[in-house]
């Protein structure tokens, strides 16, 4: 017999098996001895009231043993001489379009324009010590995508989409903790995902799958409006019927490259502003109602928004006990983002607080505005590159200074390695998001008292939480409605937010391009 049951606890009785066990004797009624196992199914936090509790749900077997678990070996066979179908691009959309391909007995051929994670991880550090920036091999583009030395968040909304607990096994198959399959916001950190999308990797190879590093993609061969290969910057051509489009929203070349080829692109909303960094003691303090966080609980975390004349402002991307990264892909550019290792142990809280841009925010006249959005975004890029220090040193500033228009004379200490320079970002940052900012951040100490304090410091700029441009696709083939056999997929085509999203939409393009081959 099972009995699903649902327990309310204090952190620490919440920690281990042995100090709930006798919560389950009690709200079952059941004998001790008649108790064969417990499978923790979810767990979840809540911090709303002063008294923090967490939430178990439990199933319990009475005087029986469960089934045993499928084996978790993955259901493929080997590739090699089945039709190849290109996947541009290894971040999550395109290694699990890939994986989906393998099980679809269809062959990937990934292309990569950036570097394995081993010779990516040289490049970064060099981004980190300020001496060089690699516009190919960054925290953008190389192996595994912004996912690979991303925070490694697994929550998504996008539930309908996809299966997404297919996705999480399958990252638990290649090496992510069992945690992620219990947990209400699952979790990876940015020191254990490079060596999981290492293992995927070597998955796709195993099974027949090619994978091209400093392979970048320069033109799309199409034939009566059907695609019959690519070409790569190597002067490679590589043919296929069917290409996986799954770039990053952060591939403005590749934009560029379909608007020269007159293939149609939609503008589309997206957001911008700044990387927001407090202590996480006071983010701690803030959300758990106590001096010192109980060992029992993990690094608080914070979800904010406030409507400001007519737009969202919010936080985005929230990284407790993370760090903030330098995120350009160009030497002439300023872009940070946030992440968090695995414990989320470090002394700083970061998150991403921008205002929502609307497509009546630029100009959009024709069909030849369509990239404009693109040059906002690195026109704003371009402003705190020229407003920081010597290369990747960003521009930062006090938050209750930025807020009242003060120079910060001093900065806090911070997790940006590079190194900050105090920059009054309140002269220069755009009118429209500036305001919003302004009055975004006096709010929020509404919902979070203490959040609004001179101690936290906002770096810039936070530019890249989405494309400002969509590839169209239809909506049950997955497929371009203008080029026969293209795939947009994943954050770059318009379509997804995050690892677990992209990875399910990279899927999906799979099994789109699978009904595609049968039917020519």
């Amino acid at each position: 017999m099972q009995k699903n049951i649902t327990l309310v606890l204090s952190p620490k009785e919440a920690s281990c098996e042995k100090y709930y066990f006798k919560h389950i004797v009690k709200k079952t009624g059941i004998s001790p001895n008649r108790i064969k196992k417990i499978q923790l199914n979810n767990r979840s936090i809540d911090a709303r009231n002063k008294n923090v509790k967490v939430h178990l749900q439990l199933t319990v077997f009475i005087d029986e043993l469960p089934q045993q678990e499928p084996n978790e070996e993955l259901n493929l066979t080997n590739v090699s001489n089945k039709e190849p179908v290109v996947v541009v691009g290894s971040g999550p959309a395109g290694l699990f379009a890939a994986l989906k391909l393998i099980e679809n007995n269809i062959k990937p051929i990934v292309i990569e324009r950036g570097k394995d994670i081993k010779s990516r991880k040289r490049d970064i550090a060099l981004i980190h010590k300020n001496i060089s920036l690699n516009p190919d091999s960054n925290y953008a583009f190389g192996e595994g995508g912004a996912g690979t030395f991303s925070d490694g968040k697994l929550f998504t909304r996008s539930k309908k989409r996809g299966n997404i607990k297919d996705i999480l096994k399958i990252l638990k198959y290649h090496g992510a903790a069992a945690d992620i399959l219990i947990d209400a916001h699952p979790h990876i950190g940015s020191d254990k995902l490079p060596d999981i999308i290492k293992r995927i990797r070597e998955t796709i190879i195993y099974f027949g799958g090619e994978i091209h590093f400093e392979t970048k993609l320069t033109e799309l061969i199409i034939s009566n409006n059907s695609i019959e290969g690519v070409k790569t910057q190597n002067g490679d051509v590589i043919k296929t019927k069917a290409v996986v489009l799954a770039t990053g929203h952060s591939a403005r070349d590749v934009y560029k490259m379909l608007y020269k080829q007159n293939i149609l692109l939609e503008a589309k909303p997206f957001a911008m502003g700044v990387r927001m960094e407090h202590s996480q003691q006071l983010i701690d303090s803030i959300q758990y109602s106590c001096q010192v966080r109980s060992k029992y609980l993990p690094a608080a975390t914070y979800n904010l928004v406030q409507q400001v004349d007519g737009r969202g402002v919010y936080s985005f991307c929230m990284c407790p006990g993370g760090v903030i990264v330098p995120a350009s892909t160009s030497p002439d550019e300023m872009v940070v983002n946030g992440m968090s290792p695995s414990h989320r142990n470090t002394k700083w809280a970061n998150s991403a607080i921008v205002v929502e841009i609307r497509l009546d925010d630029i100009d959009y006249n024709s069909i030849a505005d369509t990239l404009n959005g693109l040059n906002f975004q690195g026109n704003y890029e371009k402003l705190a590159f020229e407003n920081g220090g010597e290369g990747q040193i960003a521009p930062a500033q006090r938050m209750v200074d930025f807020a009242t228009n003060k120079i910060s004379n001093t900065l806090p200490d911070s997790s940006f390695r590079p190194g900050l320079h105090s920059s009054p970002m309140h002269e220069w940052i755009p009118e429209n998001i500036k305001t919003r900012l302004q009055q975004g951040l006096k709010s929020f100490n509404n919902k979070m008292i203490g959040y609004f304090t001179n101690e936290a410091v906002i770096i810039g700029v936070e530019s890249r939480t989405s494309s400002p441009i969509r590839i169209p696709r239809n909506r049950d083939t997955f497929m371009h409605p203008q080029i026969k056999g293209l795939f947009p997929a994943g954050e770059g085509a318009g379509y997804a937010g995050g690892i677990v999203s992209s990875a399910v939409d990279g899927q999906n393009c799979a099994s789109g391009i699978t009904e595609f081959l049968k039917n020519l």
